[in-house]
């Protein structure tokens, strides 16, 4: 659904790092959507995406429920959150799982230990060491520069936590019903029954409408201020 939308979109996406499911499909995936006013449009997105569909194998007709966290991070540059070598444990190893001739004849899987947080990022994907690394701080530094801004919105604003906006990942934040072909954005209340458009990448009537509703409760709470 973001690639298509990336896509559609003229933004332009680079895979760093993929986990496979012991079911088949992805555990976890991560990767860079890079191009104009990208954090703008997609900050929104980040939360607990519910998906209710009826599996090819489900004799019954039953509705089964799954869900899938997403998280946006706005790359954090070297002047945003300094990495201190003397912070990092840095180790290489042969990556692992499929990948074609030669994925395990090097060591190109490179671990980076953050000691001070205990965060751990893994990258494999690339067969040149030099370059996962550079995924792999890439996410580390992403990764803390959220934590950071999250524990600061936690100490300063308290009330805008839970709205639009904040990212709060134990929350639902949609719903995609294959059966009824709808999907719902709880937090503004909007329904579509479009399922398909939606899932090919036709995301601008959502991210309009939530980039409404995030200027309405700013709006709000400076005039409450």
């Amino acid at each position: 659904m973001y690639n298509r939308y990336a896509e559609s979109a003229g933004l332009k996406t680079e895979d760093l790092e993929s986990s496979p499911s012991e079911l088949g499909g992805l555990k976890e995936v991560i990767f860079r959507i890079s191009g104009e006013s990208v954090f703008r449009k997609l900050r929104y997105e980040s939360g607990v995406h519910r998906v209710q569909r009826v599996p090819a194998t489900e004799a019954q007709g039953r509705i089964h429920t799954s869900t899938a966290t997403v998280a946006v991070l706005p790359e954090a540059e070297d002047v945003d959150l300094e990495l201190k070598p003397e912070d990092l444990r840095i180790e290489v190893s042969r990556a692992g799982g499929p990948g074609g001739q030669g994925v395990n004849t090097t060591d190109s899987a490179v671990q980076v230990l953050h000691i001070p947080s205990g965060m751990i990022v893994r990258c494999q994907d690339g067969r040149s060491q030099i370059k996962n690394k550079e995924r792999a701080l890439s996410i580390l530094r992403a990764r803390l520069l959220e934590r950071k801004q999250r524990e600061e919105a936690e100490k300063y604003s308290a009330q805008r936590r839970g709205q639009i906006g904040t990212g709060g990942r134990e929350e639902k934040i949609r719903t995609y019903n294959f059966p009824q072909s709808r999907v719902t954005d709880h937090r503004i209340g909007v329904t579509l029954y479009d399922l398909d458009r939606v899932m090919n990448g036709d995301l601008g009537e959502l991210i309009r409408s939530l980039q409404a509703a995030d200027v309405a409760e700013r709006l709000k709470e400076s005039s409450l201020a």
